[in-house]
């Protein structure tokens, strides 16, 4: 196999590579590790130029190896098999001893739904084992270099975010509003009342955040923006004493309704769902303490105890 130097090269690139040797297609390697296509493509172009190599090229309506391409599939196996090793070093993890420190990146509507659960899994099972919860990387941001960084991210599907993953929870985005609205009439809202009326809207705050706001663009109806707040958690806020609306997850419509007087409003189309799920990069699958962690995720997703120290 030609040597190549590795200076310069992180292991997302790694993974990368393994994606597109196995699937030989930059589509299907994009979703192999959830990554977006283009993200896939520039790095078959960085890896393109490290090796001096096509290492994919297009043969009839198909692409195949070349012939590096196909030495490499051992190599690349064995490189993330080590790194594996590296980050799961920790022969056995025993979350009641354990003072490890976890890093989950989240939006601040997640930790309004997983921080009581997560905490009084660790306060019950591993009772020194401390979490940091960081925010989402900005949008347009390298994400699986900031998965790398961090033990966990929890974001929503249906945008592209990297890594391996499973569903945390489920929520339903409602039309929020004040409930002395002048707008709303018998608890509803029409078509025209939401082209006409003013809203609050979320920014740069994670894509969670911006699917809500679209589902007016989807029908046809150009909101008026008139507010606009970073992330889901300040919106309930900038509604509560205004004539504005705003689409919100259920979940935390329903914490701030009662004290803010915020009612939710029928609307006559279709809201979409929001499932949040637990990311982690590849080079992570098998460190105990990680899977510990996962383990927890998946009893928070299915209402139950948190599992037992020794799991």
């Amino acid at each position: 196999m030609a040597g190549a130097g590795v200076t310069g090269v992180d292991l997302n690139l790694v993974v990368a590579l393994q994606a597109l040797l196995e699937a030989r297609n930059v589509t299907h390697a994009a979703a192999k590790v959830n990554m977006s296509q283009p993200a896939m493509s520039a790095a078959l172009a960085r890896l393109r130029t490290h090796f001096g190599d096509e290492l994919l090229h297009r043969v009839g309506r198909r692409y195949e190896l070349t012939e590096l391409g196909e030495e490499l599939i051992p190599a690349v196996a064995r490189a993330l098999d080590m790194a594996e090793t590296v980050f799961g070093q920790r022969t056995a993890f025993n979350p009641g001893a354990s003072s490890r420190h976890f890093t989950v990146a989240l939006s601040d509507y997640a930790i309004t739904v997983l921080a009581e659960p997560l905490l009084a899994a660790l306060a019950a099972r591993a009772p020194d084992v401390t979490v940091e919860f960081a925010p989402m990387p900005a949008p347009g941001s390298d994400m699986l270099s900031h998965l790398m960084r961090c033990d966990a991210m929890i974001g929503p599907l249906g945008f592209d975010l990297p890594g391996q993953r499973s569903v945390v929870f489920r929520d339903q985005y409602v039309c929020l509003v004040g409930r002395t609205n002048p707008w709303l009439r018998d608890g509803a809202l029409t078509l025209d009342d939401l082209a006409a009326m003013h809203h609050a809207a979320s920014g740069l705050g994670g894509p969670d955040n911006s699917q809500g706001d679209r589902v007016l663009a989807d029908i046809g109806i150009e909101r008026k923006v008139e507010v606009t707040v970073h992330g889901l958690l300040p919106l309930p806020f900038a509604v509560a004493g205004t004539d504005l609306c705003a689409f919100v997850p259920r979940r935390l419509a329903r914490m701030c309704a009662g004290e803010l007087d915020l009612v939710e409003a029928e609307v006559p189309f279709d809201l979409p769902e929001l499932v949040e799920a637990v990311h982690w990069h590849p080079a992570r699958a098998k460190d105990p303490a990680m899977l510990w962690l996962r383990g927890v995720f998946a009893d928070i997703a299915r209402g139950g105890a948190p599992p037992s120290a020794t799991t």
